[in-house]
């Protein structure tokens, strides 16, 4: 079996994507009916790069030391292109977030996940 703290970073944010987007579209199929389009647009807001960079922006505070530095690892990492609607520090800081939801993902700390995405729901807030 592979060890999580030496996994690429890169493989971290594959997964933390899958997690993050898969919690934030479950939070808003559960606290009301929308239809689908509205989803999407809810949703986009918060899985985007920029949307992530937010996120890890709000949440910077609240990481361990060792959830800090995979963030930083991830955000680190590199990269061959750019999301068409982020700066590459949004870009950069967005794999940080999602190698850090990864992370925690692969070492079973779903209760850490719950806590992180939910103080992100209640905190972040887009115009």
């Amino acid at each position: 079996m592979v060890d999580i703290r030496e996994q690429s970073p890169l493989s971290l944010a594959f997964v933390g994507d899958a997690v993050y987007s898969l919690l934030i579209r479950q939070h808003f199929v559960t606290s009301k009916r929308y239809n689908i389009n509205v989803l999407n647009k809810m949703t986009v807001k918060y899985v985007s790069a920029h949307g992530q960079f937010k996120a890890l922006e709000l949440i910077r505070e609240l990481l361990t030391e060792e959830e800090a530095a995979v963030a930083k690892r991830g955000q680190n990492a590199s990269k061959a292109s750019v999301a068409k609607n982020a700066s590459v520090a949004e870009y950069r800081a967005s794999t940080g977030f999602e190698s850090l939801l990864g992370y925690l993902k692969l070492t079973n700390q779903d209760e850490r996940i719950e806590y992180l995405v939910g103080y992100i729901l209640e905190n972040l807030k887009f115009e």
